[in-house]
């Protein structure tokens, strides 16, 4: 069976499409009328998000990652999901998928900048170290683990995940961010719901404003990176063909599918981030990078907890910690639908290793490649990296990486290259999953997908148009937009485990178990009388 609950006719929910396009619309709307106004409002709404949710973001997160490595790795973790009895996709195109979808365009985009900036200005829970010097380099890049590691990974694709995947392939629930909702509600959430239809509207809302900020920053460092590289003249013009371009590629991707365009774009990127990491790792500081890896996951690990739960300075985690955990919270409902619908066939175990253990240590090796080259250029020759990252914001760092490496033109296009991909993933990849929250299908209409995709473009071009500070405003609306979405994952920390054991008694995990061990007592016992 293709799809459990794939209906015949496609039913698009109106209210909800109304409600999420209608509310990005009027941001632009008001935004071209009144910069200053919605800057205004989307701060002062931050401010609040910040102050009174940043813990509650900081528990949803951890408490996730626990829960999920509790399930994963416990008999819970032979449950298979999806109703097939292998996987749709092989695992490496899987795990491709994965990791391009959910690192999108912040992976390379601030795997450059965030290190280097901890490195600058020292986090506030190693006050006692010096900022640019050699004992900075361990504490910058395990900060940045904390922002880009465990967590972020577990509450895209774990607990959120196995609720979506019980509640659609086997109970017969539509594709919805409400579905979270099912073990509570049953099917009266799945139908006209105010509830049902707020939880999808606002969480649709929250995965496109992730998505339309880094288009436009990658308008932004796109255009940069082409001006520094080959002298190209870096213009509103240039950064939205840039945008353009990329929205008209995603779109036809999310035309031609999971199976298609989504999967052949994120196979290859991934064979070309692992290309661009070991070709660092050769002409650039490769014993420098391994050590400081070491040293950095070490140290992260050590103080897991305690990083993850630090509350000591409030200004600083609004720019750091708490901005990418919200960040994430955002993107939870959406990216779990997505995960779901390419993980039929997985066990709990499988999803749990590949998104909240492999994922994350591949991302802070990234981080530490392509961040730690930039830190050991700074030590080795002082402003080399942050001049350009001072004068020209986090789209300069890259650039100004790559360039002082052997064949630094090439490498820097094809960091360039990989940047965009990563993007490209992302926007085709929410296009195909929003337009599966508004429908409840698995497979929805191709109309549809590029409508999302195209608006996506359209808004971020536009926020471009008016300024950077647009789109740094709506990225801060996505802190905004989390709230309600904490929320929702908090309720996972109950059903994922309620859904696991409902599972395993459909499934006779605890029977199976039984039954291999009598097996194994039996001939043990054949083996004595012999």
């Amino acid at each position: 069976m293709e799809d459990n609950v794939k209906s015949d006719k496609q039913s698009v929910d109106l209210p909800v499409l109304v409600i999420s396009g209608g509310l990005l619309l009027l941001f632009v709307v008001v935004a071209l009328i009144n910069q200053q106004f919605i800057t205004n409002v989307v701060n002062n709404s931050f401010s609040f998000s910040v102050k009174y949710f940043g813990p509650i973001f900081q528990f949803v997160m951890i408490g996730t990652f626990f829960i999920a490595l509790y399930l994963g790795f416990s008999k819970y973790g032979r449950i298979r999901l999806g109703n097939m009895d292998q996987p749709e996709i092989s695992t490496f195109k899987w795990v491709s998928i994965i990791m391009c979808t959910l690192l999108a365009g912040g992976g390379v985009f601030w795997a450059a900048a965030e290190p280097l900036n901890h490195f600058l200005t020292v986090p506030p829970h190693f006050d006692n170290v010096s900022a640019g010097t050699q004992e900075a380099v361990t504490p910058a890049l395990a900060t940045s683990f904390v922002d880009w590691g465990f967590l972020a990974w577990a509450i895209l694709g774990t607990l959120g995940t196995f609720v979506f995947m019980y509640a659609h392939y086997h109970k017969g629930a539509p594709l919805k961010p409400r579905a979270l909702l099912y073990p509570f509600f049953g099917n009266k959430i799945m139908k006209n719901s105010a509830l049902g239809t707020f939880v999808d509207a606002f969480s649709i809302i929250s995965v496109a404003a992730g998505t339309i900020g880094p288009i436009g920053f990658l308008g932004l460092q796109a255009g940069y990176g082409v001006n520094a590289l080959f002298g190209i003249p870096n213009t509103f013009l240039v950064q939205s063909l840039i945008i353009i371009i990329l929205v008209a590629v995603a779109a036809i991707s999310a035309v031609t599918g999971i199976h298609k365009g989504i999967q052949f774009l994120s196979s290859y990127n991934v064979i070309l981030a692992l290309f661009l990491i070991g070709t660092v790792l050769v002409v650039g500081p490769g014993l420098f990078l391994f050590n400081s890896y070491l040293e950095s996951f070490g140290m992260y690990v050590q103080n897991f907890i305690s990083m993850n739960t630090f509350r000591g300075d409030k200004a600083w985690l609004s720019g750091w910690t708490v901005f990418f955990f919200a960040w994430f919270l955002g993107y939870g409902p959406m990216m779990a639908i997505f995960v779901g619908r390419i993980s039929r066939g997985r066990t709990i175990r499988e999803i749990v290793t590949a998104v909240a253990v492999i994922a994350p240590v591949v991302t802070t090796f990234w981080f530490t490649v392509v961040g730690g080259t930039g830190i050991f250029q700074e030590i080795a020759n002082p402003g080399s990296v942050s001049e350009a990252l001072a004068s020209n914001g986090a789209p300069a760092a890259m650039v100004a990486i790559t360039q002082q490496l052997p064949f630094g033109t090439i490498l820097g296009f094809l960091f360039l290259i990989a940047t965009i991909v990563f993007v490209l993933t992302t926007t085709d990849s929410m296009s195909l999953t929003i337009s599966m929250a508004i429908t409840g299908n698995g497979d929805p209409s191709k109309y549809l997908r590029v409508f999302w995709a195209i608006l996506m473009g359209i808004v971020a071009t536009v926020l471009l148009a008016i300024g950077e500070s647009s789109i740094s405003a709506l990225q801060s609306f996505i802190v905004v937009a989390a709230v309600p979405v904490s929320l929702l994952l908090l309720t996972t920390f109950w059903t994922a485990p309620l859904v696991c054991r409902k599972l395993a008694r459909e499934q006779q995990i605890d029977q199976v178990r039984t039954v291999n061990v009598s097996q194994k007592e039996a001939t043990g016992y054949e083996e004595l009388a012999r």
